[in-house]
């Protein structure tokens, strides 16, 4: 499968240092304006500007893992109109698996290294201890979790309703709101993203916890959430295969 999707690349390696080209463009857009917005303001919500550089840069990390894993859930709406999902169901292999990992980004395979100097470089200027950096790891995990529910929840749309992308894009815009911390929207918007669309628990809390703001019970009811979360997706998928009809059917 993600052998497929690298050929795919690799046959049209001339668009590649195009896509490559755009990301780059986009991150440095995302830091370049934070660095001066912070800059100037000496801090936003409460926050120093390293700590702001950092919840963007989790964020940026979180993003790029999720799109990187689950690309494959942009072309699913194409197998369920042409009757192709048929050809998955009937095989050994995880049907679940293989339309929710099938196709993985190579572009973002080559910019996820930089990503991760980048966290480790901001993180690193927090000082932070080694049982903070424990937490921050486990509920970047988390986050995935997360972010593996979401698009499990729009597969199993996609079958219902066979629509995928602006249900995709609705997942995008709301998770791009926790480039900064949940903390600076004013209620009930922040609390919406904290316990409704758990954006917060996916993008803000990681970084809260490497800076010793969640104590170990938020750390532990926190990782709970994200998993009883990801089982309550996977009771959706099942749910979405009975209503599927087949192209045989």
């Amino acid at each position: 499968m993600a052998k497929n999707s690298l050929l795919i690349w690799l046959a049209s390696r001339s668009s590649l240092p195009l896509f490559l080209l755009g990301k780059v463009i986009r991150y440095i857009f995302y830091f370049g304006f934070l660095y001066f917005l912070v800059g100037q303001t000496k801090g936003l919500a409460g926050y120093e500007s390293n700590q702001i550089l950092f919840f963007t840069a989790t964020y940026v990390l979180i993003d790029t893992l999720a799109q990187f894993f689950f690309r494959s859930v942009y072309s699913f709406r194409p197998l369920v109109i042409s009757g192709d999902l048929d050809l998955i169901l009937v095989k050994p292999v995880n049907a679940l698996f293989r339309v929710l990992m099938g196709g993985p980004d190579p572009v973002d395979l080559i910019t996820i290294p930089p990503i991760i100097a980048v966290v480790v470089y901001i993180g690193s200027l927090l000082s932070p201890s080694l049982l903070q950096i424990f937490y921050y790891i486990l509920l970047i995990i988390n986050g995935l979790l997360i972010a593996t529910a979401f698009h499990v929840v729009v597969l199993s749309f996609g079958i219902i309703t066979l629509e995928i992308d602006h249900t995709i894009m609705i997942y995008r815009d709301l998770t791009s709101m926790g480039r900064l911390p949940v903390d600076i929207y004013k209620e009930p918007l922040k609390g919406i993203l904290t316990f409704l669309i758990p954006v917060g628990v996916m993008m803000t809390l990681p970084a809260k916890a490497l800076m010793g703001l969640v104590n170990p019970l938020g750390i532990v009811s926190t990782l709970i959430f994200g998993i009883a979360l990801l089982m309550l997706s996977f009771k959706f998928w099942n749910f979405a295969l009975k209503k599927y009809s087949s192209a045989s059917s």
